[in-house]
């Protein structure tokens, strides 16, 4: 794990500081020639190539999405990026740029929002998005709303473009991140790999604009869990994705914990989100492109038994993934 380093806040509050003093940090940060009006105006001015912008929201809510005592505000600004990058990555494009809304307490030090700026701008960096705008304000629970901004070299890959007969392929991990919150969920720290996984997820954000490029007929990120995820792709397609439980492997990490805590460790890799990896489907003919992990096959809706995702033929028994108002 990265060493974070402490903001130079210096044990000063936000409250000390006041909205446009933060503000003024935030806006502080380097930006490229791409960005041609940057934060302190009413909005953000950004040279876009394509002539075509992708948009997507997430929010983050303390206690709901994270916890301080859990992870650093430098992980928890890397987390509330990918969250966003990742949705880029998810229709084939590429993010250019970034706005955050940013809530707190009066009394929240002025360090844990710079260590957060900074973690959000570092996740940003690696695929070359910037930080251009937000706003902040006075709230009970620290809140991040991250707008993104991208662009496609070719027409966005949705969701609803899976057709029967395309193989369903991953390309990242998953499970991980989902069992790293049930560790965390039970008091512990480990496995270490497990909790970083949730702490800190890792998109394969390069993959997006490959699978596009490769010809993908439909794609989605994984945030809410596979089995939830991939329901979305089939109701928008209007098809049943079949998954075979034999083409995952289970990490001996998962295993483990598993085992600790008497669950089935499938389960981790079927319905745990956060981790941020890509479900695409692709033309048979074609297959997924290499490294990506195949994983089922989209067979007709059979409005029959209604199942969206099944498993070994059979619909998945219990919650497919996350859900925020459950």
């Amino acid at each position: 794990m990265e060493t974070t380093r402490a903001g130079s806040g210096g044990g000063q509050t936000i409250g000390e500081l006041g909205e446009f003093g933060l503000i003024a940090q935030v806006a502080r940060q380097p930006r490229s020639e791409r960005v041609l009006v940057g934060p302190g105006d009413d909005c953000a001015y950004v040279r876009v190539g394509s002539g075509s912008v992708l948009v997507s929201t997430d929010v983050l809510v303390e206690g709901r999405h994270f916890r301080r005592d859990w992870a650093e505000a430098y992980d928890v600004g890397r987390r509330a990026a990918a969250a966003n990058l990742a949705d880029v990555m998810a229709m084939g494009g590429v993010a250019t740029a970034l706005t955050v809304g940013f809530a707190a307490p009066r009394d929240l030090e002025t360090a844990w929002a710079e260590d957060l700026t900074r973690g959000i701008v570092d996740e940003a960096a690696l695929v070359g998005a910037e930080v251009v705008g937000g706003d902040v304000t006075a709230s009970d629970a620290v809140t991040i709303a991250i707008t993104v901004l991208g662009e496609c070299a070719q027409d966005p890959v949705l969701r609803s473009g899976a057709r029967p007969g395309d193989v369903v392929a991953l390309a990242g991990r998953v499970g991980w991140a989902g069992a790293g919150l049930h560790v965390l969920a039970r008091g512990f720290r480990s496995p270490r790999v497990l909790v970083e996984a949730y702490r800190r997820p890792e998109p394969p954000y390069e993959e997006g604009p490959r699978a596009a490029a490769h010809g993908a007929t439909a794609m989605i990120d994984v945030s809410d869990g596979l089995v939830a995820d991939l329901g979305h792709v089939a109701a928008a397609s209007g098809v049943t994705i079949a998954l075979e439980a034999s083409a995952f492997e289970v990490p001996e990490p998962i295993a483990d914990v598993a085992a600790a805590t008497n669950v089935d460790p499938l389960g981790f890799l079927l319905t745990g989100g956060d981790d941020h990896t890509l479900a695409a489907t692709f033309p048979a003919a074609a297959g997924a492109p290499q490294g990506w992990q195949v994983v089922g096959v989209v067979n007709e809706r059979d409005d029959a038994d209604g199942a969206g995702v099944t498993v070994d033929g059979t619909p998945w028994e219990g919650p497919g993934g996350h859900e925020h108002y459950r």
